[in-house]
């Protein structure tokens, strides 16, 4: 059966779906007719195979506890093999309900309250939250941006936070969000051997790793072996192929003590068995998706090529951040002149428009403005034709 879903200009209406993008503006502060372009989740159906599958496996009508067989493992084994030149290992696997979920635990496993665990700013809220909402510290060593357009690493700076905060735990987002860097193997192998000579486990989120458009994305723990025994990588096909509300995601843990440590506080947590359908939906995605992987993907490089012409040419003072990977794009905002509350204020009020304010990302995203570009070209250009009017 050929695949079915690939009219990704097709504009699906998601009020009134329990869609947290769209029916819960009101709710969090919004006035309840913007355009939302926020949350990283797709605007586009899913896979038919996957669509097919759960359909299949809800037809069955019992949902009682469910684990996965070998065939689950070789689907995921074969996309990373495939995808990201990673053979994985499948005494490696641990199940979660989602990547943050993921990044909370091992912030438990390997720390303790009151310990200092880096990050790299502007970067995914949650990572603050789960480091703060744990009762530890964040120390951001900030990404820079430089003269290309592009962000970059100071690895001095990197090393200096390393010793003297006594960092156990880097949180590294791998491909960068909101930056949208997909980082070089000279780059992970910079931080990788200062984590190596300073004892520091590394918690890669890897959870954008699909959405490459310029250089290759390389998993953390593959760039030098010795780096499997400080590694924990985090991956999901939730936003490959737009299955948040699955809550499965797939981390790797090639160091048994760590994986034990892991493990641990994810039983503490009370979790065991994931959704049933998530399981299906996973396996389905792996191992039938790539034809609407591949669509899907060159058509959000259409979106992002459309925005990079259309701020060019529309809107002065504004510049899209040259990144590599993700489907979110980093809007620098602060050439117009507007100061950020203002900017958040006609974006929201007069723009009628949801976006990710860059203060959310931290002191270091301010005056930009992060917008998901992964939605029908009709949406993504009504988005910019508000904000042109807003300038």
């Amino acid at each position: 059966m050929p695949e079915r879903n690939l009219n990704f200009d097709e504009i699906i209406e998601r009020r009134g779906t329990d869609c947290i993008k769209y029916d819960f503006a009101k709710r969090r502060g919004m006035p309840e007719d913007v355009l939302p372009l926020w949350v990283a989740d797709m605007d586009f159906k899913t896979s038919s195979y996957v669509e097919d599958a759960v359909i299949e496996r809800t037809r069955h009508g019992i949902f009682g506890y469910s684990e996965v067989q070998e065939e689950y493992f070789q689907a995921l084994a074969g996309w990373m093999r495939r995808r990201h030149s990673w053979e994985v290992k499948q005494e490696w696997l641990v199940k979660t309900p989602g990547v943050v979920f993921a990044l909370a635990m091992a912030v438990k496993a390997f720390t303790e309250a009151g310990d200092f665990v880096l990050i790299q700013q502007p970067v995914y809220y949650p990572f603050s939250e789960v480091i703060e909402d744990n009762k530890r510290v964040v120390v951001s060593n900030d990404l820079y941006l430089g003269t290309d357009n592009r962000y970059h690493i100071d690895l001095e700076d990197f090393e200096k936070k390393i010793v003297k905060y006594h960092i156990k735990l880097f949180l590294l987002c791998s491909p960068h969000n909101p930056t949208g860097r997909v980082f070089t193997k000279e780059e992970l192998t910079g931080m990788g051997d200062i984590c190596l000579k300073h004892g520091v486990i590394v918690v890669s989120d890897e959870i954008h790793n699909d959405f490459v458009f310029q250089g290759k994305h390389s998993v953390f723990a593959s760039v030098k072996k010795e780096y499997e025994d400080i590694s924990i990588i985090c991956t999901s096909p939730s936003k490959t192929f737009n299955l948040a509300s699955m809550l499965i995601s797939n981390i790797f843990i090639p160091n048994k003590n760590l994986k034990q440590r892991f493990r641990h506080e994810i039983d503490a947590a009370g979790i065991s068995q994931l959704s049933a359908l998530g399981l299906t939906a996973v396996r389905a995605a792996y191992e039938q998706g790539g034809e609407w992987y591949e669509n899907m993907l060159a058509y959000v490089q259409k979106n992002i090529d459309y925005v990079k012409k259309y701020v060019e040419k529309y809107l002065p003072g504004v510049k899209v951040i040259d990144g590599e990977g993700t489907y979110l794009l980093w809007l620098d905002f602060r050439g117009t002149g507007i100061g950020a509350e203002e900017l958040d204020h006609r974006i929201i009020y007069d723009a009628k428009l949801w976006l990710d304010s860059g203060k959310i990302f931290g002191g270091a995203g301010e005056g930009f403005q992060r917008i998901n570009v992964a939605a029908p070209g009709k949406i993504v250009a009504e988005c910019l034709d508000r904000i042109r009017k807003i300038l």
